[in-house]
């Protein structure tokens, strides 16, 4: 299995980066996994703004040379892990600028006739691991479930990505947030994970 980790969080001294590192500490320690990636979008200075114009148009994205090394990343991994903050109900507006350039039109799916596209990713599983200052049924009980529904059906399932976990840690700004033992919940996930 070839992973693709995204960090998402400007920051290495953060939570987030610690549940990182607990992601390529699981993975490294997993015979199933054969191959990591990853990609720090801060680290990377990926520009998230959309720029179209008579001479860059949103139906061409797939061929931006631009992004082309992101492009090879998704297609070569046969998992791909989130790793970011839930900020006001989603995820922060630098993962959303890279969903918007990467999960373009012809490369990860495909206009047909009907309803819905030909998704191009078929084969390929998701994690999402995202933590939030507030309680962990905040995204469930206050914003009917938001977060996952924008995540696996207006996207992963668009472009033909069935198999999504999610991991919501909330209260993680708090002394009782049982951070330690969130972090070990992630590491053996990944130790242990087979596909």
């Amino acid at each position: 299995m070839k992973t693709l980790v995204i960090y998402t969080y400007p920051n290495h001294k953060s939570l987030n980066y610690a549940f990182l590192q607990k992601i390529i500490k699981g993975s490294n320690e997993n015979p199933n996994i054969k191959e990591l990636q990853v990609l720090d979008l801060y680290e990377e200075k990926f520009d998230p703004l959309l720029v179209f114009s008579e001479h860059k148009r949103r139906r061409d994205m797939y061929r931006d040379p631009r992004i082309e090394k992101y492009r090879t990343q998704i297609t070569w991994a046969d998992k791909i892990v989130f790793v970011y903050p839930i900020w006001w109900g989603r995820p922060p507006a630098m993962l959303m600028g890279y969903i918007d350039q990467l999960f373009s039109a012809n490369f990860a799916y495909r206009d047909k006739k009907g309803l819905l596209p030909e998704g191009l990713l078929k084969g390929k599983s998701v994690v999402c691991v995202s933590t939030m200052k507030g309680p962990t049924k905040y995204p469930l009980l206050w914003l009917n479930n938001a977060h996952k529904i924008l995540m696996k059906k207006a996207l992963f399932s668009f472009v033909g990505i069935k198999r999504v976990k999610f991991f919501e840690f909330g209260n993680m700004e708090s002394l009782k947030g049982k951070q330690t033992k969130k972090l070990e919940k992630i590491y053996l996930y990944f130790k242990r994970v087979d596909r």
